[in-house]
């Protein structure tokens, strides 16, 4: 293994802050807008990204102070546990919360972001910014439910 497998001997409440970033495998799927159906409740994930997505390397341009920035942003913690049902199924923070392993892509197995990227793991591929596309068109770039 790339690193000490903290992952595997630690459960997401007893991970220090930097282990938690750790996790993160960079593919940009939480910074894709979603949307809720109001009459059903349904959330859908859309192919836009949120304008604080560097798209080539799928980090947010200012991560210390998204918050700040982006009222929308949302910080995975375990005291919302409904977050997870919202990540990508890829998404380590969802899998470990649900007990199942990481995928052998992620950047603690293999490392470096560039498998991420490069095997269309990321949303680099496909997104485009929400710079681009006017908020009344956000539903035409609806591109899955998410499940």
């Amino acid at each position: 293994m790339a690193d000490t497998g903290f992952w595997l001997s630690k459960s997401l409440a007893q991970m220090n802050r930097e282990e938690w970033e750790m996790l993160c495998d960079g593919c940009g799927q939480c910074c894709l807008i979603k949307l809720e159906d109001e009459d059903t409740g349904e959330v859908y994930r859309t192919s836009v990204s949120c304008h604080m997505l560097d798209l080539n390397n799928c980090r947010c341009r200012d991560y210390q102070h998204r918050f700040d920035k982006v009222a929308e942003c949302v910080e995975v913690t375990l005291d919302k546990p409904e977050q997870f049902e919202w990540m990508p199924k890829t998404c380590a923070y969802r899998l470990l919360y649900e007990n199942k392993p990481l995928f052998d892509w992620h950047p603690l197995l293999n490392p470096g972001q560039s498998v991420v990227l490069n095997n269309e793991i990321s949303v680099r591929h496909f997104a485009i910014s929400e710079e681009y596309v006017h908020p009344d068109q956000l539903q035409d770039y609806i591109s899955n439910k998410i499940e």
